[in-house]
């Protein structure tokens, strides 16, 4: 078992749910960091005692520096590095949002760490030269150096123990369809942010939550499956099951599937993101399938939730597309918890920066910076040329 990790986002949904876990398995939490929740840091850090403490937005460093003088203490995008290659961690959970986790996982990677991963990004955007690293440090028979956090692909990974890829057929995918499943396009014109954010099954961020409404979600899952488990899209499905009890499944050549059930509860994978190749006491409640009673499964609607199809659509294409995806969803999806478009406006704007977008390659992470910077800043002309 894990005995010491650092968190990477540990103020964010899946920190703190990993932060309990670690104190309930005993698991050494040696190093935490955020973006500019100073006052939560402080609170975590004072009751786990890292060695290493991260704030990433520079202006409240003096401030954590203050309240810990005997710690690490770093901020910045080198102070994210200083804690994913923190030499006495044995795993580091990198729960990020945004392709900010992409840096921090290729250098805990090259430092010879696993890494826990539920920062979407990383293999949204990185996936190609993330799966060309680990090719280059994996050895034979070891561990794996990614483990998966999100329940989808935890749900895979556990799915494929003991079983040889070559018999895997098709990944299934499961999704609840988030709090508008059932609608049309029409009926989402008027939909308010408080809408958006009462997802069915799942207590998560915001972030994370307004894409599971769009479902654009589910297609940076996809994209994730592939690298993870080495799948083309075409042999990737999603379903929709909105009891959210199946989290994925496996079908393989002779025709059998396998697939992992619990309740929405993040601290499972989590948990096993932490323990594997072991399994750890139960931090979750166990499934009672009598009280569930029902499982039910049907396809996406990819006209109204056309972002789905995008996201295939970038999948196949590869190379800069799913970056430039990734890089106007995040722009869009900021705008609109802001207050500045609407919901839909997310699905339409998405939709023209991809139709604008020509193939590049992608050899280098400075490639996918670049692209993605560049994405950023046609997203922001397009809006604000529109409303101008």
């Amino acid at each position: 078992m894990t005995k010491k990790i650092c968190i990477l986002g540990s103020t964010g949904s899946i920190g703190v749910q990993t932060i309990y876990v670690a104190k309930k398995l005993g698991i050494k939490v040696v190093g935490l960091s955020a973006h500019k929740n100073v006052d939560l840091l402080i609170k975590q850090a004072r009751e786990l005692s890292p060695d290493i403490l991260c704030i990433v937005d520079e202006k409240y460093y003096p401030l954590l520096k203050e309240n810990f003088p005997d710690k690490i203490v770093v901020t910045g995008q080198q102070g994210l590095i200083n804690i994913a290659t923190y030499p006495h961690a044995d795993l580091i959970v990198n729960a990020l949002v945004g392709i900010s986790g992409l840096v921090p996982t290729v250098e805990a990677i090259l430092a010879g760490k696993r890494v826990a991963l539920a920062n979407k990004e990383t293999l949204v955007t990185g996936g190609k030269i993330i799966k060309r690293i680990i090719s280059q440090k994996q050895e034979k028979d070891s561990l794996p150096i990614l483990i998966p956090v999100d329940s989808e692909h935890s749900a895979i990974f556990q799915c494929l123990v003991g079983e040889d890829k070559k018999n895997v057929k098709k990944i299934i995918l499961t999704a609840s369809g988030g709090p508008f499943r059932g609608k049309k396009f029409e009926e989402l014109q008027s939909v308010k942010l408080e809408d958006v954010l009462m997802h069915p099954t799942w207590n998560m961020g915001k972030k994370i939550t307004v894409d599971s409404a769009t479902l654009i979600n589910k297609g940076f899952e996809v994209i994730e499956a592939m690298f993870f488990f080495d799948k083309g899209c075409d042999d990737i499905e999603v379903l929709i099951h909105p009891q959210s009890i199946v989290h994925s499944m496996v079908e393989f050549v002779d025709g059998s599937v396998k697939a992992q059930l619990s309740y929405p509860d993040m601290r499972l994978p989590i948990e096993y993101a932490l323990t594997f190749p072991e399994r750890g006491k139960a931090v979750a409640a166990p499934l009672d399938l009598a009280k569930v009673k029902n499982l039910t499964f049907e396809e996406p609607d990819f006209d109204t939730f056309f972002l789905l199809k995008i996201a295939y659509d970038c999948a196949k294409e590869g190379e800069s597309y799913p970056i430039v995806l990734n890089a106007a969803n995040e722009e869009a999806v900021k705008y609109f918890l802001e207050g500045k478009i609407g919901f839909v406006d997310i699905m339409k704007y998405v939709a023209k920066i991809i139709e604008g977008h020509r193939l590049q390659k992608i050899e280098t992470v400075e490639d996918i910076l670049v692209i993605d910077a560049e994405a950023r800043r046609r997203f922001k002309n397009l809006v604000e040329g529109e409303k101008s």
